[in-house]
Parts: structure tokens; sequence; C-alpha cells
């Protein structure tokens, strides 16, 4: 029974934790979080950033293992080889008496070999190599820091797409509160016989309208919480609000001031010329191919009938060698012509890319500016419409209120004091969201 009990125990607690950490979760006031935290951790949770880091460290070791093949190698070799006796005569050797073997290309019955070996390939192609891993290394380290400034900008748009949505969901729940006021005071003033009932319904027509917004700027809030989570946490529904835009905007850097920053610090701009580099170095490696490498070798140890320093009478086992090949090319059937061919045109595509990169640059980095001092000289345009159609608003409900003016007139003021408020708010974000741009071509953030 008690060990039933114990089950039943342990049975409920697992169906039920779920729940209460969920209950939890809810309970806990939700984690504001800021932008740079949110960049953080994109950075750690997002797959295609993952991808474009793993694949520069696996280039900067690529570099490494190409600068380790200029060294030389050193091995340690044994080997030990028993060749059949063929049954002949023994033969003099100098370290004695020995039988012949079956295969002649052995060198005896026993065979010991115990050498320190030392081998070194010189040529040009192997620099070549060395050359083109460290401009592959460089464009990889470039092309790394796009795919950071590529997800920044994605989770600086979404993140400011949240801000601006739930502040939109807050504005057409005010809409909605207003609204309702205005229909109760329409009813009051139709229960006074002071208007007509055509008045009331065009105030509850609006409140119904304000109702309708406020659920789908709720569920556009919803949505674009989501896809920000999708890339900051492990499960999407986690609870989470967004800092609110600078309603004091932050200053605009000058134009000559953003040139600088990005022609010292662009990431397209430092991967097409590593291109170009990568490409150089595929000619250069091309090329080698018609010079000849110099291959030395050193070995030194035993290799003898005995496994030992001395073998009979004295003879000596323990030695040296060195050896050096160079091996000429001489006909290969035009196929190194065509290599070299080859690699020349994908340098000249290279260099197309550069010149491309730099265009791209400039456009962008001026689309970029006229679009953050366009944002930011309509701020105070988009402040003093929003208090004049406060203004209109309070004047036309006191019209109102006094019968010198119409239900549908109060219900196009409240709708300009609606779109004036959103369009602010929009403005705010387009600021912020252009100016971050500026920073993310300058590597600022």
């Amino acid at each position: 029974m008690l060990q039933k009990s114990s089950r039943y125990r342990l049975a409920a607690v697992l169906i039920l934790s779920p729940c209460l950490t969920a209950l939890a979760q809810d309970a806990a006031p939700p984690r504001t979080l800021s932008l740079a935290e949110a960049i953080q951790q994109a950075e750690a949770n997002e797959p295609a950033f993952a991808a474009a880091l793993a694949a520069q460290r696996s280039a900067g070791i690529d570099s490494y293992l190409a600068k380790a093949a200029l060294l030389p190698s050193v091995t340690y070799h044994n080997q030990m080889i028993y060749t059949q006796p063929s049954g002949l005569n023994n033969r003099s050797t100098l370290s004695g008496s020995q039988t012949n073997q079956v295969f002649i290309a052995n060198n005896a019955v026993h065979e010991y070999a115990s050498q320190a070996v030392v081998n070194e390939t010189i040529g040009l192609k192997q620099f070549a190599g060395a050359q083109l891993a460290a401009a592959n290394a460089a464009r990889a380290n470039a092309e790394l820091e796009v795919a950071r400034r590529g997800l920044v900008s994605t989770v600086v748009s979404l993140y400011y797409s949240v801000s601006t949505t739930a502040e939109k969901a807050q504005l057409n729940t005010e809409a909605l509160r207003e609204a309702s006021q205005f229909t109760a005071m329409t009813k009051k003033r139709e229960a006074a016989r002071e208007v007509a009932h055509a008045d009331v319904v065009r105030a509850q027509l609006q409140e119904q309208q304000k109702q309708r917004d406020m659920n789908d700027a709720n569920l556009a809030a919803e949505k674009a919480r989501l896809e920000l989570a999708v890339l900051l946490f492990p499960d999407p529904r986690t609870s989470f609000t967004t800092a609110d835009p600078n309603h004091a905007p932050a200053l605009l850097p000058t134009h000559d001031e953003i040139h600088q920053l990005a022609s010292k610090n662009n990431p397209e701009m430092r991967s097409a010329l590593a291109q170009v580099n990568a490409a150089n170095a595929s000619v250069k490696a091309a090329k080698a191919a018609y010079l000849p490498d110099l291959g030395l070798n050193f070995a030194y140890g035993i290799d003898a009938p005995q496994f030992a320093k001395n073998g009979p009478e004295g003879t000596r086992n323990l030695g040296y060698a060195i050896s050096g090949t160079l091996d000429i090319p001489v006909w290969d059937w035009f196929s190194t012509q065509k290599k070299v061919k080859q690699s020349e045109i994908q340098r000249d595509a290279a260099k197309v890319s550069l010149t491309a990169a730099q265009r791209r640059l400039i456009a962008n980095l001026e689309e970029s500016y006229a679009e953050a001092a366009a944002a930011r000289d309509q701020l105070t345009l988009l402040d003093e419409s929003v208090q004049t159609a406060a203004e209109s608003l309070k004047l036309t409900k006191l019209r109102y209120e006094a019968g010198e003016s119409t239900a549908l007139e109060v219900v196009d003021a409240q709708n300009s004091y609606l779109a004036a408020r959103t369009a602010r708010a929009d403005g705010v974000v387009r600021y912020e969201s252009a100016l971050a741009a500026l920073q993310v071509l300058t590597g600022s953030i």
C-alpha cells in the first residue's frame, strides 16, 4: 500500500508540475528586455548566425593547417618484415652470412626498421595555399560580421515592431474607452430629449468599430511578440516586454561622421576585398604547377636484419640517410594552362563584386541617412499634430455638449486624434529604426 501511494504521489507531481510551472510563469511579472539583451540572445539562438560562426572558426583552422604545412613534419617509423626463406645457399653480407629470401624486393628474411623521419616539401604552391587559406579566413571573419549585422537588423526591426504594435494596442484601448464615454453621453442626452436617436446609433457604430480595431491591434501585438520570441527564447510563449522607444530622440551623427565610420568598418567591403585576395592566391597556386617542387627527406635510425644498434661482428646498424627529389613538370596536356585561365576568370568576377560592394555601400549610406534625417524632421510636426488633434477633440466635444456640433463631427475628431497619436508612434519607431540601420552600417551596434 505504501508503495502504491508513493507511486500515486509521484504521478501526481509529474502531472501537476507543468501546470504549476505555467501558473508560476503567469504570476511572475513580464521581463522588460532591452535592445542590447535581445541582440545578445538572438546571437546565441539563431541557427544562420551559428552556421556563420562555425564557418569562421573552421576557416581559421584551415588557415592554421595551411601554415603548418609549410613546416617540416616528423614521424617515428617502426616496421618489422619477415620473408619466407628461399632454401638456397646462404649469401654473405656485411652483417654476416644470411639465408636468401623468397621475395627479392625485400632486403632480408628478417628486417627491422626504427627511424625518425623528417620530411619537407618546398614549392610555390604551398605558399600560395597558405595565402589562399588566410584570405578565406579573412573573408569568413567578414561574412560572420555580415551575418551578425543582418541578424541585428532583423532583431531591431522586430523589437521596434513589438514596441509600436503594443503602443497601438494601448492607443486603440484608449480610443475604445473614449468611444464608450461618448456613447454614454449621447444616451443621456437622448434621454433628456436634447439629441436625436441617430446620434446614439452613430456613437454605437463608432464604439463597435473601435472594439474591432482594438481586437486587431491586440492580435498584431501578439504576433509581433511571438515573431521576436522565436529568435530569443527556447519557448516562444515566454512573457516579456520591450523598452519604450526614446521619446527624446538620440542625436543624428553628421553626414561626414557616418561616411568615415562606414569606410573604416564595413564587413561587405572586407568580404569582397578578401574574395579578391583569395582569387589572386588561387591564380598564384595554379601558376605554381609550372614550377618544380623540392622534396627533402632525412631519416635516422636502423634498417637492418637485427633489431639492435650493432649487428654481428660489430657491424653498425644505427645511422642516417638523406635524400632529395626535384620533380620538374614537362607535359600535362595544357591542364595547368586551363586551371590558370579558370582562376583568372574567377578573379575578374571577384573584382566586379568588389566594385559593386563599394557602390552598394555608398547607396545604402545615402538612403539610410536620408531616411533618418526625414524621420527626425517629422517628429516635431507629429508632436504638433497630436496637440492640435487633442485640442480639436476637446473643443468639438464641448460644442457638442452645447448643441453646436453634430455627433459626426465628434466621431471625426476622435478618429483624427487616434490617427495623429498612431502616426506619432510610427514616427518615433521610424526614426529609431532608421538610426539603428545607420548604426548597423557603421558597426556601432
